[in-house]
């Protein structure tokens, strides 16, 4: 077969996968046209690339790294397997239980730290928030979607998984190596604090969590509460169902939430008023590491004027994503929705925004120990070093003392 074959035939071939998946887009019939005059432009970078490069590339290579490039331009939960990566993805999903305990995403290319679990086999390591992770076992991770980043961090209990992380802190990447292990997710902590205000931090959002919630606040009003923090800072796993329920235990009314695609029906989820469980004074606390079903919560309340949301902007995940499979091995992973704030904001796309902004004391500027020491004694300075520079929850409390002052100070 001649080269000029060669060419057409991988062109060609190209042309009908990518309008392919342009059709599962959702590419309307009015923009045809630009979609045909997009692909005349692929094909012609491909020709020379094909004909005018320094040497022969390899077209395989050129043609994944540009199915990648499509895909991670939508969203970063949207990713193209090929076949050995698709593989390797149902085989971790199978197989894996073992996990480090982190969520992720994608920042700056790379795979990206959102929040690790307390306790975790991530935290453990000394793993924090905003960490980048530059590559795993060697390979970078700029050339992974995300799907196949979570699948190589998978893997059988008690393995090993070696990956370099930037920090801010620290000028060269560092290797840490993380024993997987099965997650166990801490339980929904509370007590109370000063001037009778309840607080209440579940640290995911995972199914039975809104219960919990509700059970923890009918306790501290037994104890005399009679305001309350729902902190939700560094809550990033869970479902979004639950993110619902446990919006609805502040709002006897109003729009929590609703879920929308280009062919996806919207579905709008109501405050049910039977399952509201108080209505004193509320202030949510958010920050960087809040993602997801947490970032529901936060937006419920906040947009229906129920709460204040005091903290920093939030990471800003939520949509539903489906796999769907090409004949040959490969797959795409999209997202087909995306969860809405009650004022119309895809929460993916804007993440959400307190009302009352106070940045993260996420310790950027503590001066760390010295190299040598030991990494638990690291984990326990960084701990400190936080816990003094919470104004966070300094201002949360402030909050909530100065709407007792505005109410003691209203005309009876």
């Amino acid at each position: 077969m001649s080269k000029a074959l060669k060419i057409l035939i991988v062109t060609v071939s190209l042309g009908i996968v990518l309008f392919a998946v342009a059709g599962g887009l959702g590419v309307r019939a009015s923009s045809n046209d630009s979609a045909y005059r997009q692909l005349g432009v692929y094909s012609e970078v491909l020709s020379r690339i094909r004909s005018e490069y320094v040497e022969e590339p390899n077209i395989q290579t050129v043609t994944d790294g540009s199915l990648h490039g499509l895909l991670e331009s939508l969203d970063a939960n949207s990713s193209y397997l090929s076949p050995a990566e698709y593989k390797l993805y149902k085989q971790h999903k199978a197989d894996g239980k073992g996990e480090i305990g982190a969520t992720l995403s994608k920042r700056f290319g790379y795979a990206a730290v959102i929040s690790v679990v307390p306790g975790g086999p991530a935290d453990k390591a000394g793993i924090e928030n905003a960490d980048i992770i530059e590559a795993i076992e060697g390979k970078s991770t700029h050339e992974m979607s995300l799907a196949e980043v979570n699948a190589m961090l998978t893997g059988q209990p008690g393995s090993n998984v070696t990956f370099s992380v930037v920090r801010a802190r620290r000028a060269e990447p560092q290797k840490v190596t993380v024993t997987r292990d099965v997650i166990t997710l801490p339980q929904v902590s509370e007590k109370m604090l000063e001037d009778g205000i309840g607080y209440v931090r579940p640290y995911a959002l995972t199914k039975g969590r809104a219960q919990e919630i509700a059970a923890d606040i009918r306790a501290l009003q037994k104890q005399g509460a009679h305001k309350f923090i729902l902190d939700l800072r560094d809550c990033s796993v869970g479902e979004a169902n639950e993110g619902v329920a446990a919006a609805n235990l502040f709002l006897n009314h109003g729009v929590i939430t609703y879920l929308q695609g280009q062919k996806f029906a919207k579905e709008t989820f109501n405050a049910d008023p039977q399952k509201d469980v108080t209505d004193v004074p509320l202030v949510v606390m958010v920050n960087r590491g809040t993602a997801g079903p947490a970032e529901i919560v936060a937006a419920a309340v906040m947009e229906n004027a129920r709460a204040d949301v005091v903290g920093d902007k939030t990471f800003g995940t939520g949509g539903v994503q489906k796999v769907i499979e090409i004949p040959d091995g490969s797959a795409l992973i999209l997202t087909v929705a995306k969860y809405y704030t009650p004022g119309g904001k895809a929460i993916q796309d804007t993440a959400i925004t307190p009302n009352i902004l106070v940045a993260d004391a996420d310790g950027a500027d503590v001066v760390l120990p010295d190299e040598d020491q030991d990494n638990n004694s690291d984990q326990e300075f960084r701990k400190e070093e936080r816990q003094k520079q919470d104004e966070q929850l300094r201002r949360s409390i402030q909050v909530l003392k100065n709407k007792d002052l505005k109410a003691a100070a209203a005309p009876q």
